[in-house]
């Protein structure tokens, strides 16, 4: 069952990719915001089914315990949604799938905690390959960069602060996932998880506010949709990783399984999107995605 539940994990979140990016249109400068009310809406609804069918205790002290990595982890998946305008999939997928990576590193740093070797390997394979994805990004030519996104559904210019979102992604992420594991110590995993999408929903209402009656904006079935698909992606593979890593016979097959979403992102940015990227590009998306995958299966 924990494989089913690692392949429904990594589709889900590669299809939450996948659709938040269509729902991220250049054009829609409330977009991210727009976002934030369809996963807050939808965790919500999950929240409520944990609470009521699924038992689950949640108190005021609970969410406002884990309120600080419910922040960390909330604020970074905005500044995702706002960078998913300005570059394409296939790069910010993999800066923003790193942050398992640099969590590591700030384990070792502020909890002294000593991973083993193997983990190191994963980290160093994990900052070659964004690094070196930063400089293909970068460093590439604007003819090259038009010639390869002629068939491309939208065209990116190069921009420092598209990659700059993608990392400021994966470092709030990976501080997020230090204040979780402190904060984990004292409180249960399911309780955290309830906390977490109760504060998204609230977040998600904020967010209702300023689109709906502070900016006035009208939701349009058409260009919303996508995004509501997208958070319905996000909460299933989120419930579907809780299960399959719980299988400790299986924990590190699983996390290797799902950590490599952001390959399959790849994947489908190039069928869906029609993004095509450089080889500088793939070669360093496949360095980044086996370092993560070595992250998954040992660091689990």
């Amino acid at each position: 069952m924990w494989f089913v539940l690692s392949l429904i994990a990594l589709l889900c979140w590669s299809g939450s990719d996948l659709f938040s990016k269509v729902g991220s249109r250049p054009d829609d400068k409330l977009s991210h915001w727009k976002m934030v009310m369809a996963v807050g809406f939808v965790m919500g609804l999950h929240a409520c089914y944990e609470i009521f069918i699924g038992g689950v205790p949640i108190s005021l002290d609970a969410i406002i315990t884990y309120l600080p990595a419910s922040f960390c982890y909330i604020l970074s998946m905005a500044i995702g949604y706002v960078g998913l305008r300005y570059i394409e999939l296939s790069v910010s997928s993999p800066i923003c799938n790193s942050s398992g990576a640099l969590a590591a590193l700030f384990c070792f740093i502020f909890l002294r905690e000593s991973p083993d070797l193997p983990v190191w390997i994963g980290v160093a394979l994990v900052a070659v390959g964004v690094v070196s994805l930063g400089f293909a990004e970068m460093g590439e030519d604007d003819v090259s960069r038009d010639l390869r996104q002629a068939n491309a559904n939208i065209k990116y210019q190069k921009s420092f602060l598209a990659l700059l979102l993608p990392v400021l992604y994966c470092l709030i992420d990976a501080a997020g996932t230090v204040v979780d594991t402190v904060i984990l110590e004292t409180l249960d995993e399911s309780v955290a998880n309830v906390a977490y999408e109760l504060t998204f929903l609230a977040m998600g209402v904020v967010a209702a506010i300023y689109v709906l009656i502070i900016k006035r904006d009208r939701l349009q079935v058409r260009r919303e949709g996508p995004k509501l698909l997208g958070a319905v992606c996000e909460t299933a593979g989120q419930f579907a990783y809780i299960f399959a890593i719980g299988d400790e016979a299986h924990t590190g097959s699983a996390a290797a399984i799902i950590s490599c979403y952001c390959a399959l992102s790849v994947v489908w940015s190039r069928i869906f999107l029609k993004e095509k990227l450089s080889w500088k590009h793939y070669v360093s998306i496949a360095v980044a995605v086996c370092g993560i995958a070595v992250l998954g299966f040992f660091d689990a």
